[in-house]
């Protein structure tokens, strides 16, 4: 019995960690073969931190040197993607079609390198759409059938592209 419950302990413990581990945090890259040559973070500053609250997503800003006079522009995108099911409204209210929609709220700057080849980016914030907000311009295919968003998730992808560049040198999803 003893042993049992050691690993029922063992097991519960496990698993929090993987849920608490398994959560997805922002992925970050940074590519500086997608910039000018030379460039690299200035002292004292790295990688954008990129945080979601709510359906807010801000990220933090940073200093590249050795840039030049090439620009870069950076872009934040949120993207809510809602799940729901459209109901016949009658006395059973029976669920007739699911769906599933994403809608996508990007900011974009170009942001100028200052003297000395230096680029200030800023921090940058973007908010996603409310299952209220989204409710407001959703119709079902049916007039008369009633949405439900069931589900939300909030995803984002910030990236810094470089003039003349494909590529970002800065890229973080969450």
């Amino acid at each position: 019995m003893k042993h049992t419950s050691c690993r029922a302990v063992i097991v519960a413990i496990t698993s929090m960690l993987m849920m608490t581990f398994g959560v997805a945090t922002a992925g970050a890259v940074t590519n500086f073969a997608n910039a000018p040559q030379g460039a690299h973070y200035a002292n004292g500053f790295g990688e954008p931190d990129c945080t979601l609250t709510g359906l807010t997503v801000s990220c933090t800003g940073t200093e590249i040197a050795g840039v030049g006079n090439t620009n870069a522009t950076v872009t934040l995108a949120v993207t809510s993607t809602f799940t729901g099911v459209c109901h016949n409204p009658g006395v059973n209210s029976k669920v007739v079609e699911p769906f599933t929609e994403s809608e996508t709220t990007t900011t974009s700057s170009v942001i100028t390198s200052t003297k000395n080849g230096r680029l200030v980016v800023p921090a940058q914030t973007a908010t996603g759409v409310s299952s209220e907000a989204f409710l407001a311009d959703f119709t079902c295919p049916n007039p008369r059938w009633e949405p439900e968003v069931t589900g939300t998730a909030i995803s984002f992808v910030y990236s810094l592209t470089f003039a003349g560049f494909t590529q970002p040198a800065i890229r973080i999803t969450g």
